[in-house]
């Protein structure tokens, strides 16, 4: 069965269709890859265990309350575009570039590893979500990223710290 090809509303934004379609695949990419780092981070919020367990749930939390933001502000992008945001659970786990949470793991520092890892993988496609958008003239599609940007690496900051010494 083939798959419909999602529409491009039109808008008055000055961004030729192409490049807004070419714009709208880059944003529902990060849509889903964020709103799967925002599923994953509440999970090792839930399950985390060890001795730092209260600093990693708040931290977990902290970091899934932004993503969640962040995630909004894509699809809102998408749709300003006249694009479709592709952004339901499901829409996420099948187009989602990160690796899955993996199901047996609660100790704080490998928690940590995990998160850390995945947040790593977010941050560096969002780079190219940044360079993409540059060379697409998209300004402001290229600030939103870069927003996001500084967030994923001040989180990982943020989580790498607890695996230094």
């Amino acid at each position: 069965m083939a798959t419909k090809k999602a529409p491009v509303f039109e808008t008055s934004i000055d961004i030729e269709l192409e490049t807004r379609q070419q714009l709208i695949k880059v944003l529902n990419a990060q849509l889903a890859d964020t709103f799967d780092m925002f599923s994953l981070a509440k999970q090792a919020h839930w399950n985390v265990k060890g001795p730092q367990f209260f600093q990693l749930h708040e931290l977990f939390d902290l970091i899934a309350e932004g993503l969640l933001g962040h995630v909004d502000i894509i699809a809102e992008r998408a749709t300003a575009l006249g694009g479709l945001a592709m952004g339901t659970v499901r829409m996420a786990a099948d187009a989602s570039r990160l690796e899955a949470y993996p199901t047996d793991v609660t100790d704080s520092l490998e928690t940590v590893r995990v998160v850390a890892d995945r947040l790593a993988n977010l941050a560096a496609s969002t780079r190219q979500a940044i360079d993409q958008a540059e060379q697409l003239k998209d300004m402001d599609t290229n600030d939103l990223f870069i927003e996001v940007s500084r967030d994923l690496d001040k989180w990982l900051w943020f989580l790498e710290a607890h695996l230094q010494d």
